[in-house]
């Protein structure tokens, strides 16, 4: 498979996950490169980098080389027990002896130098270390954030900015010409020079800037929480393109929501057979996870658990927040796995492109900003009809109802009301939903 993200500078939080995944599980650091899409030196210093130890254990165990035979006593500055050092639970010898010596096992100094996945962990008495990817990639973004913050010039070169800038902004002279003017003598950029006045870094103040004060303060945007990208272990589109590589046979089903006027009641679930473009528009009251789950439910009641498995091997789709119960719609009613998910990367629309530009033919029905409260099943039935039977180029100008009664099984056509019509009573406008 081809390392897409090779020469990415930053490692993702989902990339973090499959690092931390890849140690649970004992795979080389080679293996768990190729699966990142790294080098294998970029994954070993973002394990020695990030990896922390486990404090409850350093602070109960003496862990000293010497510590089975050592016969030193009273290293503390303050003890008066005549008792060997390393028996001692008044203070920890291990602060104040010159001669310890951590006795640290091999696999912390080499790779894969945490203890994530080793089998005796709960036997060993050596420092533990482990890679835990919420903690490495908060300590990332903290270090991202602070490394960005504060002024990047010595005092000097402050100070000389400042006895050339103030006076010509006394002058009345605009932050704009005084960078056009002196844009060789100035070591930063003019956004940087807005900045340092308002922080009251210059002699010169927001007050000496006639505009300045004119405006209003920007509302800053309210910090997003990190999102939890667990749901899509093991679902990525890394490993939807794995899994089609060694099942390329295997038909896919693009999957996705499309709205009317706003985020809330009515939404339209939309399916898209790859194989025969055929698309089924789904009515569900509301977008959640629960209502998704309901209507493959529904599938497999009314197809069989054989025929769901067929029809729907797989699913790709979006990121959206009713689909982030994978598990749900993976498992059967009667316990088992009846279809697997993978989700595309985020902001990439482009991988499931086929059902993105037949969301157009809905659209020529439904425009956007359009409620579709008032619209019933039989009314998306009727829509998904005629945009079925509309011939396409890229089929050699046969329909995706046609090659659908070839290549799908009839009782997913009966269950979801498809039926032709005639190429001539084809209407792609909004009178074909006239309420």
């Amino acid at each position: 498979m081809t390392n897409d993200n090779r020469y990415q500078k930053h490692l993702t939080l989902q990339d973090r996950f499959d690092i931390e995944d890849g140690l649970n599980h004992g795979y080389t650091l080679k293996k768990i490169a190729d699966k990142v899409g790294k080098d294998n030196s970029t994954i070993a210093k973002e394990i020695r980098k990030h990896r922390i130890g486990d404090e409850g254990y350093n602070t109960h165990s003496n862990d000293c080389m010497y510590r089975f035979y050592c016969q030193k006593q009273s290293t503390c500055p303050d003890c008066d027990r005549m008792k060997r050092c390393c028996t001692c639970k008044k203070n920890d010898c291990r602060t104040f002896c010159q001669d310890y010596h951590s006795d640290m096992c091999r696999n912390i100094s080499r790779a894969p130098y945490v203890c994530n996945g080793c089998q005796s962990i709960y036997d060993c008495r050596k420092p533990h270390f482990f890679y835990r990817a919420n903690v490495a990639y908060d300590t990332y973004k903290s270090l991202l954030k602070d490394s960005r913050e504060g002024i990047a010039l010595s005092r000097q070169q402050l100070y000389e900015l400042d006895c050339l800038i103030t006076p010509l902004i006394k002058r009345g002279q605009s932050i704009a010409h005084i960078y056009t003017g002196h844009k060789d003598e100035i070591p930063c950029s003019m956004k940087s020079l807005y900045n340092y006045i308002d922080q009251g870094i210059f002699t010169a103040r927001n007050i000496d800037l006639p505009k300045k004060v004119k405006y209003k303060a920007r509302k800053k945007k309210r910090k997003e929480p990190v999102t939890d990208y667990a749901y899509r272990e093991g679902r990525t589109y890394k490993d939807f393109l794995s899994f089609i590589q060694e099942h390329p046979e295997t038909n896919v089903v693009e999957l996705d929501t499309v709205h009317g006027s706003n985020k809330t009641g009515n939404v339209m679930l939309t399916m898209l057979f790859r194989n025969c473009s055929l698309m089924l528009i789904i009515l569900m009251t509301d977008c959640t996870k629960e209502c998704v789950k309901k209507v493959f439910d529904g599938f497999e009641a009314a197809l069989g658990f054989e025929t769901f498995t067929n029809t729907f091997p797989i699913i790709l789709t979006d990121n959206g927040p009713e689909f982030k119960g994978p598990a749900d719609v993976e498992k059967s009613l009667s316990g088992g796995e009846r279809t697997k998910v993978f989700f595309c990367d985020p902001l990439a629309s482009w991988q499931k492109a086929k059902l993105e530009k037949n969301h157009g033919y809905i659209r020529k029905v439904i425009p956007k900003g359009i409620p579709i409260t008032g619209l019933t099943q039989e009314d998306l039935t009727l829509l998904a009809n005629h945009i079925n039977c509309t011939a396409r180029a890229s089929l050699n100008g046969r329909n995706p109802l046609e090659l659908a009664q070839l290549l799908l099984d009839k009782k997913l056509i009966h269950a979801a009301g498809l039926k032709p019509v005639p190429a001539d009573d084809i209407m792609l406008k909004k009178s074909l939903l006239k309420h």
